[in-house]
Parts: structure tokens; C-alpha cells; sequence
């Protein structure tokens, strides 16, 4: 079974490959609602790989330096879950 890291590797090639047919749809001047459900689709993909990436690093990373004793460590790391959950919005 692929990891999570994977998976969103996955969801970034679908969604790359989205994006080219969006630009081409875009060019020949197609249907707009037609556009924006590919667009709506690129957005779920690339939603999906950020939480697949996100539960990856809490599970990896993240449990990591919460289990070090090393306090510097656990604080930037918690820094850096808030400052991407904020992005994230």
C-alpha cells in the first residue's frame, strides 16, 4: 500500500495534467461552466494532497519532534503546523 506522501504525488500529477486541459479548454474559448467543474476538480486534488502531505508530517515529522526532548524543536514545529493551518484558510 503507497504511503500518504505518495498518494499526494498521485494527486499533484492528476492535477498538473488538469490544469494543461483547463489551459487548452480556456484557449479554444469552451463552455465555461465546463472550465470551472475542471477547475473544481484541479481544487479538490490539490485539497486532497495537502491533507494527505498534512497527516504524513503529523504522523512522521511532527510526532518526531514531539517526542524529542529538545524544546526549541517542539516549539518551531508547532509553529509551523499553525503558520501552514493558517495558509491553509
Amino acid at each position: 500500500m503507497k504511503n500518504k506522501k505518495e498518494l499526494s504525488v498521485i494527486n499533484f500529477k492528476k492535477a498538473n495534467s488538469l490544469l494543461v486541459k483547463i489551459i487548452q479548454m480556456v484557449e479554444r474559448n469552451e463552455y465555461c461552466i465546463n472550465i470551472m467543474q475542471q477547475n473544481l476538480a484541479v481544487i479538490g486534488l490539490l485539497k486532497s494532497a495537502h491533507q494527505m502531505l498534512m497527516e504524513n508530517h503529523l504522523t512522521t515529522c511532527f510526532s518526531s519532534a514531539m517526542s524529542s526532548r529538545n524544546e526549541k524543536i517542539k516549539q518551531k514545529m508547532i509553529e509551523e503546523i499553525l503558520k501552514v493551518s493558517k495558509l491553509s484558510k
